[in-house]
């Protein structure tokens, strides 16, 4: 049955309240889903902003941690600022605000190169002129990314001011250090050019006064005043060689030499200074060694001066002695002394430079300390090695071991006297041990005796005695007495060893018994030749058929005429004095500019030719080597097909001095005092020159 009509409102009522219930439920779950949603965006915008806080506080701690470095740091886009720090806005006196957004740059007064790094990065140091006034900042400068996409170009600089003002203040320093060691090295050469100057006249002198035939007091006065001479000179040697070793220009020759010779010269040179003081000095050289070595003679003859020089200043009773021998390669020179010795924990120190010992208030002290450090550095140039060895109160040995290797030259001559037996009668520490092992290398026995009992016991028990020395050092009595006895037991060889003073007052040996004597130091050659000469030919040294008698006088000089530059009067004298003795001709000219005209004159024919100039370097009106270079020009000029030979003579030995004469157009270089030796060499060649030339 169909519903009746009033029932359709009831329906759409009841539909309507329905669909205004579901309408209600929507709203309240979108509400609640509004809820959620909101409460989940309060979460989140309390979780990012406890990262913000967090970034930010981490951000505060690297800016701080930056600023605290002090490093400079500065963003450009372009030249546009997009972020500086504090370090970098205090340099403009700004604050970073400041600074962002503005092209603003610090004016540079200087740089240095830059350098490429890994990465493409660049660093480079640059001067430039701040808020607070000059700065240097090493820079390093790299590519970084910015917004956008956008390359930013980013610098971090640190303030290295002050290791530039250090850099700076060093190089300074080292400037004036080169300029006053320069003006050491100028100094030193003109005072060793003064001091050479009248050392030149001295010991030229001594050498033409002892050519006139003086009496034996006479010689003995020219000695002292050439050993003087010569120790005067040594000095300006040490003081030199100290500068060139300090400087590191001390240059080494390799040239062969008389070791023999080289030895027995420096003893007797320091021999006066220990026989004033009541020691004995003495040298030994082992028999095997070579007789011409090869190295530099001049370095080794000061490394002996040094150690022998201070061996004698240190020692008061006793004696010093000097022995050389093979030690495998090298050569072994060993100065022992019996002076006070070296406590072991100085045994190193004493080689430092103004190093000295203190040997109490009774020990004068004296010199500058160089000694041994000059010996040390000279040394260790020639690739040797120095020690010292000592204990206190027993003396002390200094040993130095060098590789110099023997030149060819003919062997020594030692005598045979496997027949023969001395009797050595001396206290004297090192010589009479020395003079025992010279006489057995010859074969013959000795006996040594340190008191004259001991020797007058030898001589009574023993009829095989066939010589005697005897050292004055025993007393003047007691020496007399020991060669009565001596001859008494008929013994007849008998000499005597005296000091160059002691023989002086002794008197003639053979009035006193003796059958004649030896100077101390004892030369090797003249006991073997003095001792010799009482023994039996047959068994004496033969005799050196190659030496000149002292007579003969050589004249390599007869015809020629030489000219000698010099404005010392003295060293002017001297130098005519000994080329008119070798046979020249000698022409004085006062100066350069003399010298020069008496040379064109020579030229042009006007006056005598010219065999040789000899050119002092350092002359008023033109100096030598301008007056060299004058003479060369000249024969350029005429065309002369031979050129003059022209030798400088300077008081400056170093070999700067050398090279610059050379270049001017010297053919040579001699040093001051002239040697004649190196005159008589230039004087044979010329003569060889002149001869040769005739015979063609």
């Amino acid at each position: 049955m169909a519903p009746s009509f009033w029932s359709w409102p009831i329906v759409a009522g009841a539909l309507l309240v329905l669909s205004a219930a579901f309408a209600i439920l929507r709203l309240l779950r979108q509400r609640a889903k509004l809820r959620r949603q909101v409460s989940n965006l309060s979460q989140d915008a309390e979780t990012l902003n406890d990262r913000l806080w967090s970034l930010a506080d981490s951000e505060e701690r690297y800016r701080s941690l930056i600023e605290a470095q002090g490093d400079l740091i500065v963003r450009r886009e372009g030249a546009r600022i997009v972020y500086a720090n504090r370090a970098y806005a205090v340099l403009f006196g700004a604050s970073e605000v400041d600074l962002v957004g503005s092209k603003i740059q610090l004016p540079q007064l200087a740089s240095r190169p830059v350098q490429l790094l890994e990465g493409g990065a660049r660093s480079f140091d640059e001067c430039v002129a701040t808020y607070e006034g000059e700065r240097w900042i090493s820079w390093v400068e790299t590519a970084v990314p910015g917004t956008e996409g956008r390359m930013l170009i980013q610098r971090v600089g640190r303030d290295i001011t002050a290791r530039i003002a250090g850099e700076d203040a060093l190089v300074e320093a080292r400037s004036r250090a080169e300029a006053a060691n320069e003006a050491k090295s100028r100094f030193l050469a003109t005072v060793s050019h003064e001091f050479r100057t009248p050392l030149n006249g001295i010991l030229g002198m001594a050498d033409l006064l002892a050519d006139t035939g003086p009496d034996a007091e006479q010689t003995t006065y020219i000695e002292a005043l050439r050993t003087s001479g010569e120790a005067l000179l040594a000095l300006v040697d040490d003081i030199l060689d100290f500068a060139k070793v300090e400087a590191g220009k001390l240059e080494l020759v390799e040239e062969p030499f008389d070791l023999v010779q080289l030895v027995e010269t420096v003893a007797e040179l320091v021999a006066p200074r220990a026989q004033a003081k009541g020691i004995e000095l003495a040298a030994h050289i082992a028999p095997d060694l070579p007789a011409r070595l090869i190295g530099d003679r001049d370095r080794l003859r000061q490394v002996l001066l040094n150690l022998v020089g201070n061996a004698v200043k240190f020692t008061e009773t006793g004696g010093v002695g000097v022995s050389l021998r093979s030690a495998g390669p090298n050569l072994e020179i060993a100065v022992a002394d019996t002076g006070p010795g070296i406590p072991a924990d100085r045994l190193d120190v004493i080689f430092g430079e103004f190093e000295q010992l203190d040997h109490g208030a009774g020990m004068r002290q004296s010199g500058a300390g160089l000694g041994l450090a000059i010996v040390r550095r000279i040394v260790g140039l020639m690739g040797g090695e120095v020690r010292a060895e000592s204990r206190l109160g027993e003396g002390a040995t200094f040993r130095v071991l060098l590789p110099l290797r023997a030149a060819d030259a003919p062997a020594s001559r030692i005598p045979y006297w496997h027949r023969e037996h001395v009797v050595l009668a001396s206290p004297a520490p090192f010589a009479a041990r020395f003079l025992a092992e010279t006489i057995r290398a010859s074969g013959a026995a000795v006996s040594v005796a340190a008191t004259v009992e001991a020797a007058r016991a030898k001589l009574a028990g023993d009829s095989s005695v066939t010589a005697t020395l005897v050292d004055h050092a025993l007393g003047d009595a007691p020496a007399k007495d020991l060669v009565a006895a001596a001859a008494t037991a008929g013994v007849r060889n008998n000499l005597v060893l005296l000091s160059p003073l002691e023989r002086r007052q002794f008197g003639s040996p053979q009035a006193a018994g003796f059958s004649g004597f030896l100077i101390k130091p004892v030369r090797t050659r003249s006991l073997y030749e003095r001792l010799g000469a009482g023994f039996s030919p047959a068994v004496s040294a033969p005799a050196d058929k190659g030496v000149a008698p002292p007579a003969a006088r050589r004249a390599p000089g007869k015809n020629l005429a030489v000219l000698v530059a010099e404005d010392n009067e003295i060293n002017a004298l001297l130098v005519i004095r000994t080329l008119e003795r070798l046979g020249c001709t000698a022409v004085w000219a006062r100066d350069g500019r003399e010298a020069l005209q008496r040379i064109e004159a020579s030229f042009a024919g006007v006056a005598a030719p010219l065999a040789l100039a000899l050119l002092d370097v350092r002359m008023p009106v033109m100096t030598g080597l301008d007056c060299a270079r004058a003479i060369r020009a000249l024969e350029c000029r005429l065309g002369r097909g031979t050129a003059l030979p022209l030798v400088a003579v300077s008081a400056n030995v170093a070999p700067a001095d050398r090279e610059a004469a050379l270049a001017a157009g010297m053919d040579d270089c001699l040093p001051k005092p002239l040697e004649r030796a190196a005159l008589l060499r230039w004087l044979e060649r010329l003569s060889s020159s002149s001869a040769g030339s005739r015979m063609a």
